[in-house]
């Protein structure tokens, strides 16, 4: 028997009130983070790698259009995916893979990934098949430990995949969702998430390089939130050779934007 096939955890469907306050937290977050945004100068001016910015589930490269700005004030060069709406298709990986391989020959040097939620199951299988070419990976709020799992947006998958059983649409995909990618991975959740059950975006195992960070926030907000910026900003600077854990700035960023670190 596989691993996927044994018996879950039971994992509860997350807060009818985190829910209903996403899109209201989301736009405060983006407030209170513009003033970073707009105003932060690097202290290490970024290596110009590229970067793929990877959207979430129905979501486009308008939502991401915000954490781009910031990369490229960073100075690294931000790459939308120009895939038009995420639909959840499987082909988007063969179409992403191209299209990795591309920016790989083309700019000569590996690049990095951040996937929003689902964008983030994406980059996580980019990275198995390709990772000579990935330099590392940030996930924002992405359910790879079970995307058949119950969250709030699973009905709008199920007709999708015409109401069949998410595990049915790709077995050998989702056998292999919950498995780490063989480079550097920063999982990004929150226990305020109102969209996908907090558990699931989180490495079954921590090592040296795999982390999960618990940050404060909404699902919808983690791509303009304060405290994930400071985290891209961190890591976007490291590459394998250079890797070390994220740690806060400061005790008060300890106290304040990580509770699990």
């Amino acid at each position: 028997m596989k691993e996927s096939d044994e018996k879950q955890p039971s994992v509860k469907r997350p807060s009818i009130l985190y829910w209903g306050t996403e899109v209201g937290r989301a736009i405060a977050e983006m407030g209170l983070s513009l003033p970073y945004r707009k105003f932060r100068d690097a202290e290490a001016k970024g290596d110009g790698h590229p970067v793929l910015v990877l959207p979430g589930f129905m979501a486009s490269d308008t939502s991401t259009s915000p954490l781009r700005s910031f990369i490229e004030k960073l100075g690294y060069e931000s790459i939308a995916w120009d895939l038009g709406r995420n639909y959840a298709k499987v082909e988007y990986l063969d179409r992403l893979l191209e299209k990795v391989e591309e920016i790989y020959e083309t700019r000569g040097e590996k690049l990095s990934l951040i996937g929003w939620s689902l964008g983030g199951v994406f980059a996580r299988q980019l990275a198995k098949e390709r990772p000579q070419m990935i330099r590392q990976i940030i996930t924002l709020g992405s359910p790879f430990q079970g995307v058949q799992h119950a969250n709030n947006a699973a009905w709008v998958y199920n007709l999708l995949v015409k109401r069949q059983k998410i595990k049915e649409a790709n077995p050998d995909l989702f056998y292999d969702l919950p498995n780490p990618a063989p480079v550097p991975t920063t999982a990004v959740y929150t226990k305020e998430d109102g969209i996908v059950p907090w558990q699931l975006c989180m490495e079954k195992e921590e090592t040296f390089f795999h982390q999960n960070i618990q940050v404060r926030g909404s699902h919808l907000g983690l791509g303009v939130n304060l405290s994930v910026l400071k985290i891209i900003a961190n890591r976007l600077q490291l590459k394998e050779e250079t890797w070390t854990p994220f740690e806060p700035d400061s005790y008060f960023d300890d106290l304040v934007y990580y509770p699990s670190l």
